[in-house]
């Protein structure tokens, strides 16, 4: 994995997934080291972000290494017209790394093939989000115990949801029956699918959750994401269509843990949060973990 891009969940192979998994739960123990003593990472975050920033930066500064960067797009050249390309090239002479988000689907690709240090995705548009994948399926191994045979309910935006696509297409490798809760209008993608279908997954469709909260082992709720809507009508009429609430999971299973990739709008209620099926906040810690193991690997230190 030393020098490897991390743009999409499909560039590493199964053991590479265990490798990362298994550095996290070390990290996990001791998140503070000098481990990155001397190096530098870059995060250019176009887009907006709260946990996926702070957390590649504070698995830095444990690690005893220094991060450069933006994180309003703003306060870049981009704003004086210099492309991709050029902030790309400029960047990669300051550091040893650049974790990336970008509004644009490709992006975080173009750059892989343009940079001379490794680049991370940390989401390019609707497309993949697989550092956050990564995370869920650490989550989902410490809550479950395993990553196989299981059911996981993905509720809410399922065709931007880039959280949502990364994660069936890293789950798939693990014999998972999945449930897909959707409105019409957000479902997820029929190219995902087609791969389900053709790597004999089974998954079904709904609009209720009903039946997806009395079998799942994983509830993964998503918000519908008011920025990939061109059409505000179409948002006001969807984004609260799932609302979760404590009285829902009375009949579900004591093991099962509920995820969401954050920040949440209205679709878990505040009086689940104290709920022990609740793992959302944790999920957000595991991210620090799990963003030393993808770093430490990729520049070739663990």
């Amino acid at each position: 994995m030393k020098g490897k891009s991390l743009v999409s969940i499909t560039d590493y192979q199964i053991d590479e997934y265990k490798k990362i998994l298994s550095l996290a739960a070390e990290f996990e123990q001791n998140s503070y080291q000098n481990i990155l003593h001397g190096h530098v990472v870059a995060c250019l975050f176009f887009e907006p972000s709260t946990r996926t920033r702070l957390s590649f930066e504070s698995a830095v500064n444990r690690l005893s290494g220094r991060v450069v960067g933006f994180s309003d797009s703003n306060t870049s050249s981009s704003t004086k017209g210099e492309t991709l390309k050029d902030t790309i090239l400029t960047v990669a002479n300051y550091c040893d790394l650049i974790v990336m988000r970008h509004p644009l689907e490709g992006s975080a690709k173009f750059a892989s093939e343009i940079s001379p240090v490794p680049i991370i995705n940390a989401g390019d548009g609707a497309n993949q989000h697989p550092s956050q994948t990564l995370l869920d399926m650490y989550s989902i191994l410490k809550t479950q115990g395993t990553l196989e045979n299981l059911t996981i309910a993905l509720v809410g935006d399922l065709k931007y949801g880039r959280t949502v696509h990364s994660l069936i297409m890293a789950m798939m490798h693990f014999s998972p029956t999945f449930y897909f809760v959707s409105p019409p209008e957000l479902r997820l993608p029929k190219e995902y699918k087609q791969i389900l279908t053709s790597n004999s997954i089974p998954f079904y469709e709904a609009t209720e959750m009903q039946t997806a909260l009395e079998v799942a082992d994983i509830l993964y709720m998503t918000r519908v994401q008011k920025e990939r809507f061109s059409d505000p009508m179409e948002y006001e009429k969807t984004k609260n269509m799932y609302i979760l609430k404590n009285s829902m999971l009375d009949n579900t299973k004591p093991t099962m843990r509920i995820l969401h990739p954050l920040p949440r709008v209205s679709e878990i209620s505040t009086c689940v949060d104290t709920n022990p099926k609740a793992y959302y906040f944790q999920q957000a810690q595991n991210g620090v973990y799990v963003r030393q193991a993808i770093i430490c690997s990729i520049l070739g230190l663990k």
